[in-house]
């Protein structure tokens, strides 16, 4: 067959004007990605430099912190911030505190919440969509109106001073248990059919089908749970007297007396309080960014 040629009838304008449109696209991408990456690391810079200059000021000497003109790095490196917090003060003991708390709470949290979003989403009930709704409603609840309720139940239970009035009421949320059923919606139930006609309990179905193709969702409850119960003050505060309960907030709040601001020391406790939540954050991030996009598509 022979090869029939296709002549490009469009104007020399039209070609030099179609050009120009796609320089000046260009050019106003460009722009607007530079402009974009500019704010970025604006907003980056705001967000670290506060960081670097706690961490930088936990080495150096009470008075250098307070120096004019105000020093970014030490002029002396020190260690007597952090001697002086593990020696003087119980600091070993509020960090275990509070890593026990934000463990057990994170792990109750996360099976009872995907527990209650399967129930939610895979089994009919009566007053299902009701209790659904009226679950949700309590997030419209300030925490403060249910303070009072929750200080007498503390007191009928004597769980002050104790891990689980810690951890029990700060346990599960609404917000947990919607975003757990959000996940589990999307699972064919031709799936959880299958199970069963293999013998699984209802049980063994929730741990072994459902849990598994829900890791996105628990990794971002999981880690929203962790970091909140790790920065936890004002409940701590409401349900610890004791010094040997208190969680590192409330033990570094309590270094402030009324004469003496040993800042060196509370920014050495700051510090250390803020380095797990960095390592729980970079060794889930992936898992937090693929849950919350995919939360984002469904």
């Amino acid at each position: 067959m022979a090869n029939i040629a296709v002549q490009d009838t469009t104007p020399p304008t039209e070609k030099g004007k179609l050009s120009r449109q796609a320089r000046q696209r260009r050019i106003g991408m460009t722009t607007g990605t530079i402009i974009i990456n500019l704010l970025l690391l604006l907003l980056l810079v705001l967000t670290v430099v506060p960081f670097l200059f706690m961490v930088l000021s936990a080495f150096k000497p009470n008075g250098e912190i307070f120096s004019s003109p105000l020093t970014f790095f030490p002029k002396t490196v020190t260690l007597d911030n952090m001697t002086a917090l593990l020696s003087q003060f119980p600091f070993v003991r509020w960090a275990f505190n509070t890593l026990v708390v934000a463990g057990l709470g994170t792990v109750t949290a996360v099976l009872l919440a995907s527990l209650a979003g399967f129930a939610f989403a895979k089994y009919e009930f009566r007053f299902k969509n009701t209790l659904f709704i009226l679950m949700l409603l309590t997030l419209l609840i300030p925490g403060q109106v249910l303070l009072v309720p929750q200080f007498e139940l503390m007191r009928d239970f004597h769980w002050f001073n104790t891990y689980q009035g810690l951890i029990i009421p700060r346990a599960v949320t609404a917000f947990g248990i919607f975003l757990m059923r959000q996940y589990t919606v999307s699972i064919p139930n031709e799936l959880l059919d299958a199970a069963r006609v293999d013998g699984a309990s209802e049980f063994g179905i929730w741990w072994r089908v459902v849990l598994p193709l829900v890791r996105p969702g628990i990794a971002v409850l999981a880690i929203l749970s962790f970091t909140g119960l790790w920065n936890d003050f004002f409940w701590p505060l409401i349900v610890t007297t004791d010094p040997s309960m208190f969680v590192m907030n409330l033990g570094l709040s309590a270094l402030i007396g009324p004469y003496d601001y040993q800042y060196g020391i509370l920014l050495s406790g700051a510090l250390l309080a803020s380095l797990p939540i960095i390592i729980v954050f970079l060794f889930f991030q992936r898992q937090f960014i693929s849950g919350l996009t995919q939360g984002a598509l469904k």
